[in-house]
């Protein structure tokens, strides 16, 4: 499992989203509210969750 690390898409602000990637997929969480848990998707949630914003970004 990699370790956390700051999500590209939230900037330069201090709102942001950490991301852990696994063989199975990716963890997210909030590194304001880290003791609150985290959210898993599995590969294809993450890869379409990516991909749109990919698609949107354009």
């Amino acid at each position: 499992m990699s370790d956390w690390h700051k999500s590209s898409y939230s900037g330069g602000t201090n709102e942001c989203v950490e991301v852990r990637e696994h063989s199975t997929g990716a963890d997210v969480r909030d590194t304001q509210n880290r003791r609150s848990g985290h959210l898993t998707f599995s590969g294809l949630e993450w890869r379409a969750f990516v991909d749109t914003l990919h698609s949107t970004s354009e």
